[in-house]
This record gives C-alpha cells, sequence and structure tokens, in this order.
C-alpha cells in the first residue's frame, strides 16, 4: 500500500513540475518579480511627495495658526 501512495505521490509530482513549465516556469517568475520591484518603487516615490506635501501643509497650517496666536496676544497686552 506504501508503494502505490508513493508512486502516486512521484506522478503528482511530475505533473505539477510540467504544468509549472507549461506555465512560464522560472522566466514567468523573474518577470513577474521585476513588475512588482517597479511598482514598489513608483509607490515609495509618490509616498515620498505625498510625505513632502503633507508637510508642507502642516508647516503653513501651524504658521497660519501661530500668526492668530500671536495677534491675539498683542491684543490682549494692549
Amino acid at each position: 500500500m506504501e508503494v502505490l501512495a508513493l508512486i502516486i505521490s512521484i506522478i503528482a509530482l511530475i505533473i505539477a513540475i510540467l504544468a509549472y513549465y507549461k506555465v512560464g516556469g522560472v522566466a514567468d517568475l523573474k518577470k513577474q518579480t521585476e513588475v512588482l520591484t517597479n511598482v514598489g518603487e513608483t509607490v515609495a516615490k509618490a509616498t515620498d511627495s505625498l510625505r513632502d506635501k503633507t508637510a508642507d501643509v502642516l508647516d503653513r497650517m501651524e504658521a497660519a495658526i501661530r500668526g492668530v496666536e500671536d495677534k491675539k496676544r498683542e491684543k490682549g497686552r494692549k
């Protein structure tokens, strides 16, 4: 019985290997890896750009708020 299970396992392994090569094999994996790397780089660039824009907006908001606070302090001193 164990021999039959071993033979079936080996046949299944051979069929899986053949299917892998038919679908594209290693070349397809390299292509997909390259595409995903490019997507990752694009996302990283977009994230950096958004981070810079967010920092600029927060700086402007801080300046506007601090300007309002300074004006209130000056009015309070008079």
